[in-house]
């Protein structure tokens, strides 16, 4: 209580809170199992300690963000191992590359699930009880509350009261008549916005642990021309909770029918992307065949899931020949861009079918690199200086030998393992290298074939079909512990008094007073506006006269 605080508003204001009642201090409960139980539970379920593991369950995402994640990108995890040695084992233990499944990460969660739980129970036990009780009566001394207003009315004290009690609900207070005077409350929903926002927070929690578990992510690029079915082994790369099923995976699927981008032409943005759109067709369920376009943030929602757009690139189409002249090879090859202007690298693997010019069965494998609008630089290394197709020129090697595509150990598809392979050389002995323009041909030494860049250059994209149950339920969560927030910083529970007595000469005294459960400007405020539509119906009853003195005139000579 501080020195300015009454008793009397102290009790006021102490019956305002609907937060549990705190017990006194005593000795600390007795060794033993039920008594450190219920000594935990209340540590667990105080308002400080939710407000704590809160603050921790934020902390413990920062490493989520911040480092490679076993859930997201695998090849990330293994390459911050090799290159951090001392961190990468550490890191390991700590699940550091697993955070959000971790059993640290998962003991904060649970706790406050279970505190916010115990918070919010006996809050909202009381809350409702406050809601079915009425307001309090009126102090005994009005006067000694924080806002305060008084006059002397020719109204009758029940006509003041009638007034008041019209007015204070006219102005959505609760109010009654107790005694000689009208109580009424007002602010309930301070305690609302709190509780609200207490089961928002749990709502999001539910939602977050549903996402997490039975969601599905994956990958796909998808050249133009090219389609993809929702089913698992159409994934370049998938990832799934812990309690999804393949039977949960929706059932739909699209063709990618063209990709186009845009860019700046000139100026200093020149060359930076304004529109990306793949345009598709897709069809749910078995249906009919719809026509649709995602865009970079505007995914397609089709049957529970959200197919998003994430890069693009070219696709140059190849045709490889062998020595006797038969097409072992045409397709697009998807190449991953290297910079802004999509520089583009990557590597074309004949496995099958392909016989060198003596007849002999053999593997080829070339490097590409590819620019959509070519330069050079100092050293004469080619590079694109715009992303647009304004003058292709497509680089290529080429190697013979065996790709060790049967040796057990996985590869990456971009990249061409040489150990086992020869370079061709060309008539001055040199590697065989050339750049190819649209529709010209490397031919092979010896007669071992040839291979030809073909004018058509196609363009991929990559997509994320993401399913993620919980999200409507997350968003619900966050907006109403925004609105929950808002109504109990914004919000005042107070209370107001009107008391009307009948003086000792017969005219009124009318008092008004209001109570708050923090100083606030407002409550004087709002206590001086009803006070002054109250005076309009109880104005101040005009001052007596005061009687004139009896005097004694003494009049001479009689």
């Amino acid at each position: 209580m501080s020195k300015t605080e009454t008793p009397e508003q102290t009790d006021a204001a102490a019956r305002m809170s609907t937060a549990p009642a705190e017990e006194e201090a005593g000795a600390p409960p007795a060794l033993g199992v039920i008594g450190w139980t219920r000594w935990f539970w209340r540590q667990l379920t105080s308002m400080r300690v939710a407000l704590i593991l809160l603050f921790l369950l934020s902390l413990g995402s920062v490493p989520g963000s911040l480092i490679p994640q076993n859930s997201v990108d695998e090849t990330k995890v293994r390459a911050f191992k090799e290159a951090n040695p001392t961190l990468g084992p550490l890191y390991e233990k700590l699940q550091l590359f697993d955070v959000y499944t971790s059993v640290w990460f998962s003991a904060i969660y649970i706790l406050l699930f279970v505190s916010l739980i115990g918070c919010i129970v006996p809050r909202a036990w009381q809350f409702a009880g406050q809601l079915r009780g009425l307001p309090p009566g009126a102090p005994k001394r009005l006067t000694r509350l924080p806002a305060y207003a008084t006059w002397r009315t020719e109204a009758t004290p029940d006509e003041v009261r009638e007034a008041a009690l019209t007015l204070l609900k006219k102005h959505r207070f609760r109010a009654r008549t107790a005694g000689d005077a009208v109580a009424a409350e007002k602010g309930y929903l301070r305690e609302a916005g709190n509780l609200l926002f207490h089961v928002a927070l749990i709502v999001m929690l539910v939602a977050f642990a549903c996402g997490q578990l039975f969601k599905s992510e994956g990958g796909k690029l998808i050249v133009e021309g090219d389609g993809f079915a929702n089913t698992l082994t159409q994934y370049d790369d998938f990832r799934s909770g812990s309690l999804f099923s393949l039977e949960d995976l929706s059932h739909f699927s699209f063709v990618l029918d063209q990709f186009s981008g845009t860019y700046e032409p000139d100026g200093p943005q020149r060359g930076t992307p304004r529109t990306f759109e793949a345009a598709v067709t897709y069809s749910e369920k078995g249906g009919p065949d719809k026509k649709g376009v995602i865009r970079v943030n505007e995914p397609l929602e089709v049957d529970g899931a959200k197919v998003y757009l994430l890069e693009h690139g070219y696709a140059p189409v190849v045709t490889v020949r062998d020595g006797r002249g038969r097409v072992v090879h045409k397709g697009a090859v998807p190449l991953l861009p290297l910079d802004s202007n999509v520089t583009s690298t990557g590597v074309l693997k004949v496995m099958d079918g392909y016989r060198d010019g003596k007849g002999r069965k053999d593997m080829l494998g070339f490097p590409l690199r590819f620019v959509p609008t070519y330069a050079e630089d100092a050293q004469n290394r080619m590079f694109s200086q715009f992303p647009a197709l304004a003058y292709p020129v497509l680089l290529t090697s080429a190697y013979h030998g065996d790709l060790r595509v049967d040796s057990g150990v996985p590869q990456n598809v971009y990249q061409l393992d040489t150990s086992k392979m020869t370079q061709f050389k060309d008539a001055k002995g040199e590697p065989l290298k050339k750049k190819l323009l649209p529709g010209e041909t490397m031919q092979l030494p010896g007669g071992a074939g040839s291979i030809t860049f073909e004018k058509e250059i196609k363009e991929w994209a990559s997509f994320q079909i993401s399913q993620q149950p919980a999200n409507g339920w997350a968003l619900a969560g966050a907006v109403a512990a925004i609105a929950g927030l808002v109504g109990s910083l914004f919000i005042q529970r107070r209370r107001v008094w009107v008391r009307a007595v009948e003086g000792e000469d017969g005219v009124t005294v009318l008092e008004m007073a209001a109570l708050g459960r923090s100083e606030s400007a407002k409550v004087p405020e709002e206590l001086a506006d009803l006070a002054a539509a109250l005076h309009s119906v109880a104005p101040t009853a005009p001052e007596a006269e005061p009687a004139e003195p009896d005097v004694d005139v003494e009049r001479d000579g009689k």
